[in-house]
């Protein structure tokens, strides 16, 4: 019952974004999948940070009353966000060093900011646009950017620093921080310092969760992850254990932020991530559930080939 009341609402806000124009309109798996993200992320942010603006997410009038603002700007933060990763990834039996020079031509910080500034006009029509939420917007044109220089340099075989790494994963979760500037805006309210910190030490958390569930695919992809990065400066034996450390710390500020809160608040937003983790699989007295943190790949160029040679053994089988 609770899987189709979930597919309910996920139909519901997949059929809002069609209604808007907000769903891609060709009918390839890849935009199918792009609008399956875009609703699993709006559901999410509506059921986890709605609570935060006094909204009731069981009134679907409270929903759908601020999500085609909502849904437009992520969905176009999505697709930037695509874009930049499609200038990452890996193009077999290529020259890399060509291959990155002509990728990086076509997509750098100067071409992303004016990509950005019909969001920015939009926002700035409706009444929406604050300095804040400006300086967030350029918040994600700097994460693209830092994704860009850490993953080519892994592919060159380059050094990076974990300054760069720590500012990017803090960077990563600016389009959370977007989409709640815009609530508060939406909702005619003052923008509440301290929910802000503490979902901003929460959203970090969920960044590395995200980031260890996808790590073989971001290796094949060459996208951002964490554990990438931190395999890259500590070694694959150590970057485990410095990562656990990481963790740990972010975890000791989200109890002491999380104590600071209204208790009634604190309380349904802890119940909200056991649901969410419960929906994912995990198991665990800790609401973000059981950190398992995969085995190290050691030669990414090794586990590309072998993977891709796996794939193309079962498409000629196929």
């Amino acid at each position: 019952m609770e899987a189709l009341l979930e597919l309910e609402k996920m139909q519901r806000v997949l059929s809002l974004m069609s209604s808007r124009g907000l769903s891609h309109t060709d009918s390839s798996c890849g935009g199918a999948a792009a609008d399956r993200f875009l609703a699993q992320f709006l559901l999410f942010m509506c059921r986890s940070y709605f609570m935060f603006h006094g909204l009731d997410v069981n009134k679907p009038q409270a929903i759908f009353k601020y999500l085609p603002v909502l849904s437009f700007t992520e969905s176009y933060i999505y697709q930037l966000d695509a874009s930049n990763e499609d200038c990452l990834h890996v193009v077999p039996d290529d020259n890399t060093s060509k291959v990155l020079g002509k990728k990086e031509e076509s997509l750098n910080e100067t071409s992303l900011s004016q990509m950005i500034e019909p969001l920015e006009g939009l926002l700035q029509c409706q009444g929406l646009m604050t300095d804040r939420l400006r300086t967030e917007l350029k918040s994600g044109i700097q994460y693209w950017s830092l994704e860009r220089k850490l993953c080519q340099a892994l592919l060159r075989n380059e050094k990076i620093s974990i300054e760069d790494v720590m500012m990017a994963i803090h960077l990563k979760s600016f389009d959370y921080r977007v989409l709640n500037l815009l609530m508060f805006q939406l909702t005619g309210q003052h923008v509440n310092e301290l929910h802000m910190d503490f979902l901003s030490v929460s959203e970090f958390l969920v960044e590395i969760s995200d980031d260890l569930y996808d790590y073989e695919d971001d290796v094949m992809n060459n996208t951002f992850n964490i554990l990438r990065m931190f395999a890259a400066i500590y070694g694959p034996l150590e970057a485990p254990n410095m990562l656990a450390k990481c963790i740990g710390e972010a975890e000791e500020k989200y109890e002491s932020f999380s104590k600071k809160l209204d208790p009634s608040l604190s309380g349904s937003y802890w119940r909200r991530c056991e649901e969410a983790t419960k929906e994912g699989g995990k198991t665990s007295g800790h609401a973000y559930g059981t950190w398992n943190i995969p085995r190290v790949i050691s030669n990414e160029d090794a586990f590309r080939r072998e993977r891709r040679s796996k794939h193309d053994a079962c498409a000629v089988i196929t």
